[in-house]
């Protein structure tokens, strides 16, 4: 079978690796329709997270669009031939922290995520021709066939994510909204953000193609490479600072920038995958200005997954428009390095095995 596999920074290869097969009861086999690359994955492929992968072994990816190909006598939800996709995450939905809605801290998979070394449950990636799902009954879920594949690649970990961004920053109409970063999960925030009546939204990244689909959509954007991007930013809010900020990118200066951004008693709702160890926090700024921070980058993106479905079938929301490239599975390091260097006006990547 082909897969992605992880040979190193900047060194991701698809090759042959044995066929998956059943091996636990609450297993099945999925046939892989379509996946994509995620932000999240970029901090493998540079070698950010190099010591928890095992050089040609561990593979990749944790967005699915699939169709069951095989299950176990355990999963009585699914049957051959059914269409689903999955949570980035395995959880089991029967543990504490599952009951309680933190199944990316499943205590049965011990927080396991496809396609994310061996720390992660050593899990099979989605960058494959097919891959074991297991403890499938509680964290897959059956998709329509009117919904595209596209658009059903980001209910693993995308639509979901800005639906938490959403909800931690809790916008009410007419407040002022900053978005830092605007890859995929950014743009997908910005749309669910226009749709609660803001006041002014002002979108920032350093990519210019990003930058102008967030102003096509309304959004005033500011480049953060300029020199005076805080100053302009602020003057949107008449100096004072934004009442709500949705930090999207995972890093301490983008960090650092959100909570610059944000006006005494607003919120910073950071939902970046953040990897590097240590942050200087200047607790008594956060204190003194009585500032609110969310962070929830591991985000528990299962139990909002039909809610995201839901809003894909009656809202209109139309996420497949962010995907810019179409590779094969053969071509995978092509799309990584595309997707990272965001190049060709590159926005999200739709892979095929």
């Amino acid at each position: 079978m082909r897969s992605a596999v992880y040979h190193g920074p900047l060194d991701i290869r698809c090759e042959d690796i044995p066929e998956p097969a059943i091996s636990a009861e609450h297993q099945m086999l999925v046939e892989v329709s379509a996946t994509s690359i995620c932000g999240s994955d970029l901090h493998i492929f540079r070698g950010t997270l190099d010591a928890i992968m095992e050089k040609g072994k561990s593979t990749t990816g944790h967005e699915l669009i699939g169709i069951v190909a095989e299950t176990a006598s355990g999963v009585t939800k699914f049957k051959r031939g059914d269409r689903i996709t999955i949570a980035y995450s395995a959880s089991c939905g029967d543990c504490y922290m599952c009951h309680v809605g933190q199944t990316a801290h499943c205590e049965t998979t011990k927080k396991a995520v496809y396609g994310f070394g061996v720390p992660f449950g050593d899990l099979n990636g989605t960058h494959a021709e097919a891959l074991i799902v297991p403890y499938a009954d509680a964290h897959a879920m059956s998709v329509p066939e009117a919904i595209s594949d596209a658009a059903a690649l980001t209910l693993s970990c995308n639509l979901p994510s800005a639906m938490i961004a959403l909800r931690l920053a809790a916008i009410e109409p007419g407040e002022n909204v900053a978005i830092v970063g605007c890859g995929p999960t950014g743009l997908m925030t910005l749309d669910l953000v226009l749709g609660q009546r803001p006041g002014k939204v002002v979108a920032l990244d350093n990519v210019l193609h990003r930058l102008a689909v967030a102003e096509k959509k309304g959004a005033a954007v500011l480049n953060v490479a300029q020199d005076d991007w805080l100053e302009n930013a602020l003057a949107e809010t008449g100096g004072r600072g934004f009442d709500k900020v949705i930090e999207v990118v995972g890093t301490k200066e983008s960090l650092n920038a959100s909570l610059a951004l944000v006006r005494p008693g607003g919120t910073v709702a950071a939902i970046g995958v953040f990897c590097e160890p240590e942050f200087t926090l200047n607790t008594a700024d956060v204190f003194l200005r009585d500032i609110s921070l969310h962070m929830n980058g591991f985000a528990n993106v299962q139990p909002l997954m039909w809610d995201g479905l839901r809003l894909l079938e009656r809202a209109g929301l139309q996420p497949e428009a962010y995907f810019s490239h179409e590779f094969s599975l053969n071509e995978i390091d092509a799309a990584f390095v595309t997707f990272n260097d965001k190049a060709d006006n590159a926005l999200k990547m739709l892979i095929r095995p």
